[in-house]
């Protein structure tokens, strides 16, 4: 903006409330991501530079950013022993300290904290930052090597940190975590687990009916028959299943 005093100051802001992915630093409009974790494809952001004069004029332009998932395997955590709140709102600064003392393109993947989100995000003192980084030609540094100049330049790190925190600043590195499970897979788990239970109840429903009914058919199909007074029981049944009279019972004794 060629004006001169606030209607040639500029301030960025990104429109739709999308800063749940992405954030940008109002001043210089720079875009950074907050988390897009487990997240790839492309996402259309919509930009807005406003000035500030008495009559605020406003112009705004769509941004594409193209996330990538294959940069997966080379994600690096660094942690701070911030609130992630506090890190969140100074996210810009950390990026640029830590592409100043790495020399390379730093990518914020994600930035979170062990707590749930239905927590305050203000109650924990420590704040995981994903990050991958990209040297001059744009090639992914390999996880091990970021790792390697993190440690190389940790208390060069930690120094800047404390000046934008101003507080002591410790940061550690660590291996990136698994993504957690979705609650779609969760339940997706819970439901298989549910079914195979069902499964292996109705199996050994059927299995004890089939066998009781087996016992039965045995039991009355070759049962002894009942002698009264000597006598072959008159109601026995024969080899073929029908009734003896006691006539042939008595023709047989004879």
């Amino acid at each position: 903006d060629p004006d001169s005093g606030d209607n040639g100051l500029l301030l960025y802001s990104l429109v739709n409330n999308q800063t749940s992915e992405f954030d940008i630093d109002e001043n210089t409009g720079q875009i950074f991501t907050v988390s897009v974790a487990g997240k790839a494809g492309t996402f259309y952001l919509e930009v807005q530079a406003a000035d500030q004069g008495t009559r605020r004029l406003t112009a705004q332009t769509t941004v594409n950013v193209i996330i990538d998932s294959s940069s997966s395997n080379n994600v690096v955590v660094v942690v701070l022993n911030q609130k992630i709140n506090v890190v969140e709102r100074n996210i810009a600064e950390v990026k640029r300290v830590l592409e100043e003392k790495l020399e390379w393109n730093v990518y914020i993947v994600e930035v979170y904290s062990t707590e749930s989100e239905r927590k305050s995000r203000s109650s924990t003192d420590v704040t995981y930052v994903k990050i991958t980084a990209f040297d001059e030609a744009n090639q992914e540094v390999p996880a091990e090597d970021v790792k390697r100049k993190l440690w190389e330049q940790k208390s060069n790190i930690e120094r800047e940190l404390e000046k934008i925190f101003s507080t002591p600043v410790s940061a550690a590195v660590e291996e990136a975590p698994s993504d957690p499970a979705t609650p779609e897979l969760v339940a997706t788990i819970v439901l298989s687990v549910l079914l195979a239970c069902t499964l292996i109840a109705l199996l050994v429903y059927v299995l004890f009916t089939v066998k009781r009914k087996r016992y039965k058919y045995f039991y009355f199909n070759n049962k002894p028959a009942e002698t009264i007074e000597g006598f072959d029981n008159p109601c026995a049944t024969d080899k073929n299943g029908s009734l003896k009279s006691l006539e042939k019972l008595e023709h047989t004794n004879h």
